[in-house]
């Protein structure tokens, strides 16, 4: 059956591909968790844009007030006081209000571009958070750390979706989102993730962050983008995941995933592509088992369990190493984490329908706000 193994030869070897750096990822996770605290840590300003309320915001909040840390500021910047809702906030804090009119840049973009134009003198290095995830106390110390290595620009985190109660398409989301942290481990990253960054004062106005971040719409992309034209590297800092534990609809999943997928694309073609490709094929190689072993070809089956073991193989070691990550939600893993194995088939399916909703559109709504991307 030539057709059969046209499409599912290209899927196993993908599939096997995959597995690649999955050991050195996990060695770079422990080696991060266990390095010591830095002797030297630097005053910092911890910056969090506050559009409305997010499930579980003051508790988020909270979180970002009660660092382990021996010097730092806490700014939440708004547009508006009327996009910050009552008896959210910690104290001490700083609220910043931005009144942005920069019709080139988006709303998010010159709220961060106000606060970092208002945080202390005596900071030297900027981090960034966002309202809708909670952090370990050690966060900002994971995120100040590598910053002190040679050629780094920038330190980053991601997120982990831990809703709790669970529901059907709160879980998918953070199946769903897991193979994008995935792509973060030793040497230079591809990006920076916007709800946990940080980089030196120095190093933001040298690479001119603030240029590119005057007709962007993408935050993080426009400052990785910057950091990367400089020469510089991104470093990933498993301390500094973040735990999002808010809950999402099937329509707001897939306007969310569209969303992410499109700014992608725009903004990291290199990402985007690549992604698409590869969905393609591995799910044409799994139609192709499925139809073949319903006709009653001999070893299909087999063929199918080849080519989905190395994708739930790696969904089990990005919830083994989240869990180590996130050493508070243990109890969440323990009880949900089988989900990042077993759904991960049912996941690449949705990653192709969301990569195929996204390849038509540069228009995305975020926030209450509508922006063409260019």
């Amino acid at each position: 059956m030539f057709w059969f193994w046209l499409l599912v030869g290209p899927a196993l070897v993908l599939a096997l591909l995959s597995l690649r750096g999955e050991r050195k990822r996990a060695a770079y996770v422990a080696e991060r968790l266990a390095a010591p605290a830095p002797a030297r840590l630097p005053p910092a300003s911890v910056i969090v844009p506050v559009k409305g309320m997010d499930e579980g915001l003051r508790e988020n909040l909270q979180s970002l007030a009660e660092l382990d840390y021996p010097d730092y500021e806490l700014i939440v910047v708004a547009r508006t006081a009327f996009d910050i809702p009552p008896d959210v906030l910690p104290a001490p804090i700083k609220v910043v209000l931005a009144h942005g009119d920069n019709s080139d840049a988006g709303e998010k973009v010159q709220n961060l571009m106000a606060a970092v134009r208002a945080a202390r003198r005596t900071s030297a290095i900027l981090a960034f958070a966002d309202s809708d995830g909670r952090v370990e106390k050690n966060w900002l110390q994971a995120l100040a750390a590598p910053l002190e290595e040679e050629g780094v620009g920038a330190s980053t985190g991601y997120r982990w979706y831990t809703p709790e109660p669970p529901d059907f398409w709160s879980l998918m989301r953070s199946v769903w989102n897991a193979p994008i942290g995935g792509t973060l481990g030793p040497g230079d990253c591809p990006f920076a993730w916007g709800g946990a960054v940080a980089i030196r004062r120095e190093v933001f106005d040298r690479v001119r962050v603030a240029e590119h971040w005057k007709t962007a719409i993408s935050d993080d992309y426009a400052l990785s983008a910057a950091v990367h034209s400089a020469g510089l590297r991104i470093v990933f800092a498993p301390g500094a995941m973040v735990a999002s534990g808010d809950h999402i609809t099937a329509r707001t999943f897939f306007s969310w995933a569209r969303r992410q997928m499109i700014i992608t694309r725009v903004c990291h073609p290199r990402l985007w592509w690549p992604a698409l490709a590869a969905h393609v094929v591995y799910c044409a190689g799994m139609a192709a088992a499925v139809v073949a072993s319903a006709r009653g070809y001999r070893g299909a089956e087999w063929v199918l369990i080849a080519q989905l073991s190395p994708g739930l193989l790696k969904g089990t070691n990005r919830a083994t190493l989240a869990k180590a990550e996130l050493p508070a939600y243990k109890t969440w893993f323990d009880r949900y984490g089988w989900v990042h194995t077993w759904w991960v088939p049912l996941a690449t399916w949705v990653w192709l329908m969301v990569l195929i909703c996204s390849a038509g559109s540069n228009v995305i709504e975020w926030r209450g706000n509508r922006y063409r991307l260019r």
